[in-house]
């Protein structure tokens, strides 16, 4: 499939409406369970999700639409939400991802985004130049990437419970 920028907020507008109905009203085991050291809970994950909505991509989309100056991308910390309370509801969690989804999706669609624009390029620390149209298929890739990864640690959960089934159920052996 090739990239279009409707296409891509198809997916970009409807993950806080996926993440609500997945995770809303869960109980605090399938929430906060992980699939063992270093790796992240369904909450941790929203909280990830929250950060990069607030310090990662509308930052970089404005860098790259810049007319002058430094066109470098600072650095995302990817493990910021392990910092953040802990405790915090998930109903405040999923409330912040929708304000800060929906906010920053009103401001992709008043840049107006020509075909042009995302061959516009920006600086990645790692990668160096990068498209507009990367970045945003990134972000979009990104989303669907973390609610698979949602899915496979709750189901995770109950690897041991499953029994025999276990031969049948991919998802259980990555």
């Amino acid at each position: 499939m090739q990239f279009e920028l409707q296409k891509s907020v198809e997916i970009l507008e409807r993950t806080p409406l996926i993440l609500e109905a997945y995770l809303g009203r869960l109980s605090k085991d399938w929430l906060k369970n992980n699939e063992g050291e270093n790796t992240w809970s369904p909450y941790e994950i929203l909280g990830h999700l929250v950060y990069g909505e607030k310090t990662d991509w509308m930052v970089r989309v404005k860098t790259i639409l810049r007319t002058s100056g430094n066109k470098l991308f600072e650095p995302f910390d990817r493990l910021a939400q392990l910092k953040e309370d802990q405790d915090r509801p998930i109903a405040e969690l999923l409330t912040d991802f929708n304000v800060l989804r929906t906010s920053n999706l009103e401001e992709l669609r008043a840049l107006n985004i020509s075909d042009e624009d995302l061959q516009l390029t920006g600086i990645h620390p790692e990668f160096g130049e990068v498209t507009l149209g990367q970045l945003i298929a990134t972000w979009v890739v990104h989303d669907l990437g973390h609610i698979g990864q949602i899915s496979r640690v709750m189901a995770k959960q109950y690897k041991n419970e499953v029994g025999p089934w276990i031969n049948y159920l991919s998802v259980l052996k990555r």
